[in-house]
């Protein structure tokens, strides 16, 4: 029994086993085909992104991380940098940063914070490039920050003052006339 067991099918049943499989592709194939035609038909693939368009970096040649790269694009996924480079970053946003800030405990504050996350990074022998990013004077920043601050608020100024309307010259009152004759008019 074992050695039956271990002869290979016989000739006349594979091409039967394969026809069978063959039909059931060729009937999937049709199928699929027929729901393409159908939704073709109701207008399905009408109007989706990117209709008539190229396709995007088909050209380009071949990076190993394209999906990587289009998942950070994305999702817009940040913070993946290497901290020399992230604190290159901030330190370029920071002045944007310190602008929204509402008072000058919060300036030192995020000056402060700053400044630990650079000392820390320069403390740390991680792998990537070096940390290069100057630690900030919080009294230079703050006086900035008041600088700044002042030229907005003379800038707020001087626009409501543009904004103020001019005091229309004296009428004769014919306007005011024509309004009242109309609504003496209605009145009756």
């Amino acid at each position: 029994m074992t050695a039956a067991n271990q002869l290979p099918p016989e000739p006349s049943q594979e091409p039967e086993d394969d026809s069978a499989a063959a039909q059931r592709m060729e009937r999937q194939t049709l199928w699929v085909d027929l729901q393409l035609r159908r939704a073709m038909a109701r207008g399905d693939f009408d109007n989706l992104p990117g209709a008539g368009k190229p396709i995007p970096e088909l050209g380009d040649s071949h990076d190993p991380n394209w999906w990587v790269k289009q998942l950070i694009e994305r999702e817009q996924i940040t913070g993946v940098l290497p901290p020399a480079l992230a604190l290159r970053k901030e330190a370029a946003e920071l002045t944007a940063r310190l602008e929204r800030q509402t008072t000058e405990q919060g300036v030192r504050r995020v000056v402060a914070d700053f400044n630990q996350r650079v000392v820390e990074a320069r403390r740390q022998l991680l792998g990537g490039p070096p940390v290069v990013t100057a630690t900030r004077d919080a009294d230079a920043e703050v006086a900035g920050w008041r600088s700044r601050l002042a030229a907005r608020r003379e800038q707020l100024r001087r626009q409501r003052e543009s904004a103020v309307r001019p005091v229309p010259p004296a009428s004769d009152g014919r306007r005011w006339r024509r309004l009242r004759r109309g609504r003496q008019s209605r009145a009756d």
